[in-house]
């Protein structure tokens, strides 16, 4: 194997014609990765990705096998095929929350989509909407509109990743508010095999997504979460300037949010987590 790339949260291993992707348990917020590991967090997201993977089996998929993988990467990596990725962030919102909502603070719609007036924190919108970013290889996305895709890419392209990204949200989001489960908004990735636009790196994780109680839903405000949320809102509240070199995490911030993405985990798939041997 020869290591190809290192992210943020993943690193990425190249096997001769297939690939190695190992999800570690580093952390990364407002795109700065945070010195403190969340213990089990790249094997509860792998394992996370790889049940809706199962779920969404009409979808195609990067996967080629969750366990032909080497042994020190058990659980917390995949072996899957080579992608060649569309260079755009795929996001659908169903909820008005994070950058979404500072975008419609300042401008009255997210990604050129205009949303009635008046809305406040953690609406829920008329319908989800594709709100597509650039995916920069540093610093930050920036919102792009559906117009700006179907430029890079082409209209029938651009259709398809905006009818691909709102269908799996919509059907994930439906599983997720039968187990008490809100998906907000979620993150996808799409690549191409051959000529098959095919779904790549995870899908509606506790890092590529919003999750909130749905018992505990209320608008106007922040909700409380699932997901590495937990952290951004912790990490904000020491007065960091959201610049490299992130703080270290303390035990009890760590604990809280290895409790969270576990129970994201069981919550959704409805299984009880027992760890990874």
């Amino acid at each position: 194997m020869k290591h190809i790339h290192a992210g943020k949260v993943r690193d990425l291993y190249e096997d001769g014609d297939e690939l190695i992707l190992v999800a570690s348990d580093r952390v990364s917020v407002y795109d700065v990765v945070l010195p403190t590991p969340i213990p089990e967090k790249g094997a509860l997201l792998t394992q996370l990705s790889n049940w809706w993977f199962r779920f969404f089996a009409d979808v195609p998929n990067h996967l080629i096998s969750t366990t032909d993988v080497p042994a020190e990467f058990a659980g917390r990596a995949v072996r899957a095929k080579k992608l060649s990725m569309v260079k755009v962030e795929c996001i659908a919102r169903g909820y008005l929350t994070g950058s979404g909502l500072a975008e419609y603070r300042r401008t009255g719609s997210v990604s050129g989509v205009a949303l009635p007036p008046g809305l406040v924190e953690g609406d829920k919108l008329p319908e989800p909407i594709f709100t597509p970013t650039t995916k920069a290889d540093e610093g930050h996305d920036e919102f792009i509109t559906f117009d700006d895709v179907v430029n890079q890419e082409g209209r029938q392209v651009a259709e398809r990743l905006r009818d691909l990204t709102l269908a799996v949200y919509a059907r994930g989001a439906e599983h997720a508010a039968s187990r008490g489960v809100i998906i907000a908004d979620t993150k996808l990735e799409w690549g191409w095999d051959g000529d098959v636009l095919t779904l790549g790196d995870e899908v509606l994780t506790s890092d590529s997504s919003r999750f909130w109680p749905a018992d505990e839903y209320a608008p106007g405000r922040p909700q409380p979460s699932f997901d590495k949320q937990f952290v951004r809102d912790w990490s904000t509240s020491t007065g960091w300037n959201k610049e490299y070199p992130g703080p270290e995490i303390p035990a009890d911030i760590v604990a809280a949010t290895r409790a969270k993405y576990q129970q994201a985990y069981e919550l959704i798939t409805g299984e009880t987590w027992t760890g990874v041997s």
